[in-house]
């Protein structure tokens, strides 16, 4: 034992409780597959719109983040952060975006312009936890930073949709414009920063609430089922009835999704005093454009005026990914993930560190979201990942002839292992059956005298057990099981692990 050993009394005199931090999740195989597959398709889509990988660094200087750092006393407010050794604090990244900004400012002289990125990896939330709510989570990003064009937004919406597509993953990218809804709040007249956020509020419950419950928000406020009341943003009758014209613009006369030349038509006449909200109509008239030569159907992509996100950060046209899928939770009840993926233009992220406003756009696929979603489908979407083949180890003294048996196994491109634990025949078996291995192979005195190996076909073994009612009838017929020469093995080990 070593001189800093812990020696067996420490261990009684404390037992930690074995916990994981809350918000924070362990994962295995199953669902870091479904995430790396997740990843993997999203980034060819990247890739194949012109996208450079860009990986930068967990911590950046809390300064830098910005948006989640209101009070400069306290930087662990909304971000984990540490104080290092040149007092300067740092913080872990809550996004992919941040960090862009700062890359971008630190190396704009020396990037191609536009300048056009993909990141994924985890990213952290100092935030209260809740069911669905974790504090670290994967996103995977792409952004285009030094183009105020429209047809830069319809480019991204483009390949959100190409991502969703090469996932097999029913969405709908929704699309409104910040634009749009400051030409309302002007035309409006509601210039108090409190009944502005009132109205964008309301507008924000459509979907949850209807057109009547956003009336009574608008108005003299609502009472909920359980008797609490929400003060409303006390406008007039006359401009209810504009933020009712507009907030209902998506819907065509049979309360389906309107067409995107149909909303634009229906906005113009609710903004039409407005040039703020003018302009942001003509940004969506070139990204609908756009979009059409790209490929990009009515039904992958919208215009819904409802859409309100980002407010303290995007400058322009905003989207929201919304999860078609329909999953239920162990129970059987329905759970809706809503949104599981969104962006937009933000042209003053990058003037924090410059002074010059830099025109930037982008969208992020929520990862774990999504294969949280995955998870409960009703397609069984996550499978269980496959285990590998599994070499019994029956003696001490032939452990050398089970590990060139299993190089020779690897060396054929599949995944092995020797059983290293102390356990019987019967526990080996138990062992393999939960890795979900493939199969098992055998090698015992009789195999290692004849040059042969005892394949037994798990998936095989399984499928003919399930058929023999007789305990006696499966011992003697071995489901699933062949002896064969040892030269023979790696192909028919193939046959089984490619079936």
């Amino acid at each position: 034992m070593t001189e800093n050993a812990p020696n067996s009394a420490e261990f009684t005199e404390f037992r930690p409780e074995a916990r994981a931090p809350r918000g924070f999740a362990d994962k295995r195989a199953s669902q870091i597959a479904v995430e790396r597959r997740l990843i993997a398709r999203v980034s060819e889509v990247y890739e194949s719109f012109g996208f450079e990988a860009l990986q930068t660094s967990a911590f950046e200087y809390a300064d830098a983040l910005g948006k989640f750092l209101p009070d400069a006393d306290r930087p662990n407010v909304g971000v984990f952060s540490l104080q290092d050794d040149d007092d300067q604090w740092m913080a872990l990244r809550y996004d992919h975006t941040a960090p862009l900004a700062r890359f971008a400012a630190q190396n704009w002289d020396t990037l191609p312009k536009p300048f056009r990125r993909y990141a994924f990896g985890p990213v952290w939330r100092n935030e209260k936890p809740g069911p669905g709510r974790l504090r670290e989570f994967m996103q995977c990003d792409a952004d285009t930073v030094g183009t105020d064009r429209p047809e830069a937004d319809a480019e991204i919406i483009a390949l959100a949709v190409a991502g969703f597509r090469a996932n097999a993953l029913p969405t709908v990218l929704k699309i409104n414009n910040r634009k749009l809804l400051n030409g309302l709040l002007s035309a409006l007249g509601a210039d108090s920063p409190a009944q502005q956020m009132g109205v964008l509020r309301a507008i924000d419950k459509l979907d949850r609430l209807g057109l009547e419950g956003v009336e009574l928000l608008l108005g003299g406020g609502r009472k909920d089922e359980s008797g609490d009341f929400t003060k409303g943003a006390g406008l007039s009758d006359k401009a209810i009835a504009a933020v009712l014209g507009f907030v209902a613009a998506g819907r065509d006369s049979a309360g389906g999704q309107a067409e995107r030349g149909a909303v634009l038509e229906k906005l113009a006449a609710v903004l039409s005093e407005s040039a703020e909200g003018q302009a942001g109509l003509e940004d969506l008239s070139r990204i609908s454009t756009a979009l059409t030569g790209l490929g990009v159907s009515e039904a992958e992509a919208i215009f819904d005026p409802s859409i309100v996100r980002g407010l303290e950060y995007y400058t322009g046209p905003v989207f929201e990914a919304e999860l078609l899928m329909e999953t239920r939770d162990e129970k059987g009840n329905l759970v809706r993930f809503g949104s599981v993926g969104g962006g937009g233009r933000y042209d003053d992220l990058v003037a924090r560190f410059t002074g010059e406003r830099v025109p930037a756009t982008g969208f992020s696929f929520g990862v774990s979201r999504l294969a949280a979603a995955l998870a409960l489908a009703e397609e069984g979407a996550i499978q269980a990942v496959r285990g590998p083949i599994v070499i019994i180890a029956f003696s001490e003294s032939d452990m050398g002839e089970y590990f060139r048996l299993a190089a020779d196994i690897r060396a054929a491109g599949l995944a092995v292992e020797v059983y290293l634990g102390r356990s019987g025949m019967k526990a080996q078996m138990k062992y393999a059956d939960r890795r979900l291995s493939p199969a098992v192979v055998m090698l015992g005195g009789d195999e290692l005298a004849n040059n042969t190996v005892t394949i037994k076909d798990l998936d095989q073994g399984r499928l003919l057990a399930s058929q023999i009612t007789d305990n006696k009838e499966w011992r003697e017929a071995r489901p699933g099981q062949v002896t064969l020469p040892r030269a023979e093995a790696i192909n028919h080990l193939k046959s089984i692990v490619n079936s």
